[in-house]
């Protein structure tokens, strides 16, 4: 079986970008992983992907970081390619920590992962869109995860104080730890690479 080159394209420009960025040791070792389990590629989902109001009004925006890095350019040029075809969704779990502007505010898409794009259980690797003045609620999740940061923005990891990782920064998000982000005058966007505990099947 064989990607679409788009798809393949975006997946080899991913793992040289979280590859160079990704500095905690813990997180260099999730994305092997994850991208070792990618080496093997799954049935593409078929048909027109679907956009939210938000990233019609803001995506465009986001992407347009400002840095001369080519590494990141290219990974923003390989997604621009696939972006159509991602479903943007929101998410419906949300508390008091959320604020208001947040249902409405936000999008997230799965590139690889269960009801991706590439629809597969043992990797997941999406995008996250904030409009301004956003706060993301809250969460947490079984698998671990890295952050790959494209745009100006805020995180906090169980609690702790807010840090702002600058475009090209990465983090990582230990299994099950509390993690929220949130936005300022400017839109935020960011990647996203989760590994499971279970391969595909």
């Amino acid at each position: 079986m064989l990607r679409s080159e788009p798809l393949q394209g975006f997946l080899d420009a991913a793992f040289v970008a979280f590859d160079r960025f990704a500095v905690d040791t813990r997180a260099r070792q999730s994305i092997m992983q994850v991208f070792s389990r990618l080496a093997s590629p799954l049935p593409i989902r078929q048909g027109q992907g679907r956009r939210l109001p938000v990233v019609d009004r803001f995506l465009a925006t986001a992407l347009e970081t400002g840095s001369d890095d080519a590494v990141l350019a290219a990974l923003l040029d390989r997604f621009k390619a696939i972006e159509e075809q991602l479903e943007w969704k929101t998410r419906s779990i949300y508390d008091h920590t959320a604020s208001a502007t947040f249902l409405l505010g936000h999008g997230n898409a799965l590139i690889v992962g269960p009801q991706a794009l590439e629809d597969r259980t043992d990797a997941w690797i999406g995008a996250s869109l904030l409009a301004p003045d956003v706060r993301y609620p809250d969460h947490n999740h079984a698998p671990e995860e890295t952050y790959l940061v494209l745009s100006e923005g805020e995180f906090s990891q169980a609690g702790g104080e807010w840090f702002a990782p600058g475009i090209g920064g990465s983090f990582f998000n230990p299994p099950n730890i509390k993690h929220a982000m949130r936005s300022g005058t400017k839109p935020l966007f960011a990647f996203w690479a989760l590994l499971p505990d279970t391969p595909q099947h």
